[in-house]
């Protein structure tokens, strides 16, 4: 199983002191541990800002980096080893292996975070922090920054607050190599928890059958485990879009719809796919699938270097549209149909957004002239879907209750782009060959 090394956090944070102007500093909190009930916590994932930057896995860690003065580098505030407690909750890094393993130059316990912090702070004349995403954080960064300015010395910390997404989501948006290997491994372990569940679903089985088989798939292959909660819509529950509880069961005409991605080493894979659970589409099933593929098909062609998110909406947007009129699920003409967003009846989502660290990853879309120029280096998703709703009586009965989305990731490359996922089966001829 791949993993980042420290080369490529060292190489990361290196190019972030080059992008700080001198005397300025950055500070980044992990995620604290979350309670679900009792003295038991919801599995750990640490901020993807946090851990783009140190690697580091452990709660409650800080992490500050700072141009120029005699603390230059990185500086890290860990728990401290404590045998008593690791016997309970796992070995902690500590102080010494924040710097050996994590390539600190410098790291102190918690306990120590008020006063070394303000010491550090004391000659920055610029903090990046990013106030109003960490509530939990920011309490204990302003009682520093009070400690820091109520001092009687000429430095008093510093005088301007920067967001620090100016810096590094352009630096995540733009994935290098390292982290381009990692997304094309969760692909792989994708494509084999898709396919198993194509292959083993059956009528009458529960909906959370196929969800445990998808996420046994991603741990017994060495990932995190999902990215997001797995979503496996069987019928009517497909077109719900963001169906989580996986309760329902199979009928026998029924389309299964799976909206899953292994997480591996912290960077997400989002893949949907829908298939009979028969093995077979019926005749309405599939007019409306291949509809749906036609213009996933035309929008990952349209991902190149120059192109715009916006513009492979509107595309998708347009051959939907054109077809659903074509099958009598619309009436008029495309552009007074596309127009009075008549569409949105079966198509109400976004065809594209950014993937990374997090599924819907960091980015601007839109910059001062317009939407964003897509460039080498950036990972978008592809997923326009068609949903009719069971109770939709204006359009034909064998039509209603059906539910289709075909989600593919997909590099931006300097000659056009790499299907990262392209292959998970998505044709009718390769779905139903899974099961003949």
């Amino acid at each position: 199983m791949l993993r980042l090394d420290s080369a490529s956090f060292a190489a990361r944070r290196a190019r972030l002191l080059q992008l700080l102007p001198e005397g300025a500093a950055l500070l980044l909190p992990t995620n604290p541990e979350l309670l679900r009930s009792g003295d038991s916590h919801f599995p750990f994932r640490p901020h993807s800002d946090f851990f783009y930057v140190t690697g580091l896995q452990e709660p409650e860690a800080w992490a500050l980096l700072k141009r120029g003065g005699e603390d230059e580098g990185l500086s890290l505030f860990v728990l401290p080893k404590d045998p008593e407690r690791e016997v309970w909750t796992g070995i902690r890094v500590g102080v010494e292996g924040a710097k050996e393993e994590y390539g600190a130059d410098r790291a102190w316990p918690l306990a120590e975070f008020t006063e070394q912090l303000g010491r550090l702070l004391a000659d920055v004349e610029e903090l990046h922090f990013a106030f109003g995403r960490h509530p939990h954080a920011e309490p204990r960064v302003m009682e520093v920054l009070a400690t820091v300015r109520s001092g009687r010395k000429a430095a008093l910390g510093p005088s301007r607050i920067v967001d620090p997404s100016g810096l590094l989501a352009e630096m995540r948006l733009r994935k290098g190599d390292d982290e381009l290997a990692l997304m094309r491994q969760g692909a792989v372990i994708t494509h084999e928890a898709h396919v198993a569940a194509m292959e083993q679903v059956r009528p009458g089985m529960k909906e959370y059958e196929i969800q445990a088989l998808v996420e046994y798939t991603f741990r017994r292959r060495g990932a995190w485990g999902w990215a997001y909660p797995s979503i496996v819509g069987g019928g009517a529950n497909a077109c719900i879009l963001h169906y989580v509880s996986n309760n329902g069961t199979f009928g026998d005409n029924d389309l299964m719809l799976i909206d899953a991605g292994a997480e591996v080493d912290g960077y997400a894979t989002d893949v949907t796919r829908t298939s009979p659970v028969t093995g077979r589409f019926t005749p309405a099933q599939k007019a409306l699938y291949e509809l749906v593929l036609a213009s996933q098909v035309e929008a990952v062609e349209a991902t190149r270097p120059g192109a715009n998110i916006d513009a492979i909406h509107d595309g998708v947007v347009r051959t939907l549209t054109a077809g659903l009129i074509d099958l009598g699920l619309l009436t008029g003409t495309v552009d007074d149909a596309i127009e009075e967003k008549h569409f949105r009846r079966f198509y109400m989502h976004r065809t594209s957004h950014w993937l990374g660290l997090d599924v819907h990853d960091v980015g601007r879309y839109l910059m001062t002239d317009g939407p964003r120029p897509l460039e080498p280096g950036m990972v978008i998703t592809i997923e326009p879907g068609l949903y009719v709703s069971p109770d939709d009586e204006a359009v034909p009965a064998e039509f209603r209750g059906i539910g289709i989305r075909i989600e593919d990731d997909v590099l931006v490359t300097a000659d056009g782009h790499e299907n990262l996922t392209a292959a998970i089966p998505k044709t009718v001829a390769d779905i139903e060959a899974l099961r003949s």
